[in-house]
């Protein structure tokens, strides 16, 4: 069932249960589907309300895998209240029997008169059917509100399904002249506490964070996602993933030493007492092929995919940024811009790799956004396909 209203964010709980004032459902789903990014992978994460006579009657969010999906917490919630009422749902509800019964069914069981879809469910074994399955039992049904919302929520979940490859996220911290490190190396803190806990709030909702060997080695990283930083909702830890070709990941580091589960990337070039002390450790290493001297990215990636990781956010290093830019395996960028100058010709730079010879021929983002958190500038946007 839904969680108990103290357990709801603030934006979320301002409009509770029973409301009779006129408001915007579909927007209330998404705040709804939000709650559900900490544990709904790799299912999509999906928000479901119910209305009958301008009152919300039942409202749910996506369960954790196995578990009632948004539109049933929502139909269990409104009982014989449904009949005759009007669905939002963010996502188009599915129509197969997977680890549960088909929402379809529940929603023409239910008497459910209308539904109102944000967009279509790209799974092949949905897309579409579940829409035409509502609509052959009488329901009329709507598509397109508060599409653009919709598809950002759940865009790994989206390219995942094309593709079986996680949504990558780069992620870094950087000064205004451009330098993550000063000369000696020191980089805590660039950015300042609220982009910290904006970041730990992300990481509760991926599935699993990539640093570069030479990350763990310099800063000896968690990796992992506080509830006192990520506003108390921590249901999983991500999956930490080191690209570390020749192994050298010390097996003292913190990774190793917090909650979660530990990957680390090699290749043939990685000396196995190194490897075994690793896997001694709790460490599960994998050998992949070699790419220009490091481990194979794509392959990794592919890797990554086949175990259901949907989502990731890659925070360092450099080294491991201008591969997969060049890659072109970058989803999206999140970049905080601090308020602060470093200079000196020793600071480090966020990507190395080869770089382009010409502006042309840079990598592109579109469909970009700037928000301040804090005293720092959020700068977001989409790699150019």
């Amino acid at each position: 069932m839904i969680e108990k209203a103290e357990s709801i964010p603030a934006e979320v709980a301002e409009r509770r249960l029973g409301t009779s004032d006129r408001m915007d459902y579909m927007d209330r789903a998404l705040l709804l589907a939000r709650l559900a990014l900490v544990h709904s992978s790799p299912n999509p994460a999906v928000g479901a309300v119910i209305v009958k006579d301008d009152v919300i009657v039942g409202e749910g969010y996506t369960q954790p895998p196995g578990s009632a999906h948004a539109e049933i917490v929502a139909l269990q919630q409104a009982g014989e209240r449904a009949r005759g009422a009007t669905m939002y749902v963010t996502l188009e509800p599915c129509c197969h029997h997977g680890r549960t019964p088909p929402c379809t069914r529940a929603i023409i069981d239910a008497g459910i008169s209308e539904v109102h879809i944000s967009i279509i469910d790209p799974n092949l074994r949905v897309c579409g059917r579940g829409k035409a399955e509502l609509e052959a039992a009488g329901i009329k049904t709507f598509v397109g509100d508060h599409e653009e919302q919709a598809q950002e929520l759940n865009e790994a979940y989206i390219k995942y399904t094309y593709t079986g490859l996680p949504f990558v996220i780069g992620k870094f911290a950087m000064s205004l002249d451009g330098k993550i490190a000063t000369k000696t190396g020191e980089s805590r803190w660039i950015s300042g506490e609220q982009s910290r806990r904006y970041v730990h709030t992300l990481r509760s909702q991926i599935d699993a964070i990539m640093v570069g060997v030479d990350t763990v080695i310099r800063d000896d990283p968690q990796l992992t996602a506080r509830a006192g930083l990520a506003g108390g909702r921590v249901e999983k830890q991500p999956l930490r993933v080191i690209v570390d070709s020749k192994g050298r990941t010390p097996p003292t580091a913190k990774v190793f030493q917090v909650p979660g589960k530990t990957l680390v990337a090699v290749t043939k070039e990685a000396d196995p007492e190194r490897v075994r002390a690793l896997t001694e450790v709790g460490a599960e290493v994998v050998e992949l092929p070699a790419k220009g001297g490091m481990v194979d990215l794509e392959e990794l990636l592919k890797l990554l995919g086949q175990r259901q990781i949907v989502s990731m956010m890659v925070e360092g290093g450099a080294a491991v940024f201008g591969s997969l830019f060049e890659e072109r395996l970058v989803d999206k960028v999140l970049v905080f811009v601090a308020p602060i100058v470093i200079g000196g010709h020793g600071a480090k730079n966020p990507v190395e790799g080869k770089g382009v010879e010409k502006l042309s021929q840079a990598t592109g983002i579109t469909r970009v956004k700037t928000k301040m958190v804090g005293s720092d500038v959020l700068i977001s946007g989409y790699i150019a396909r």
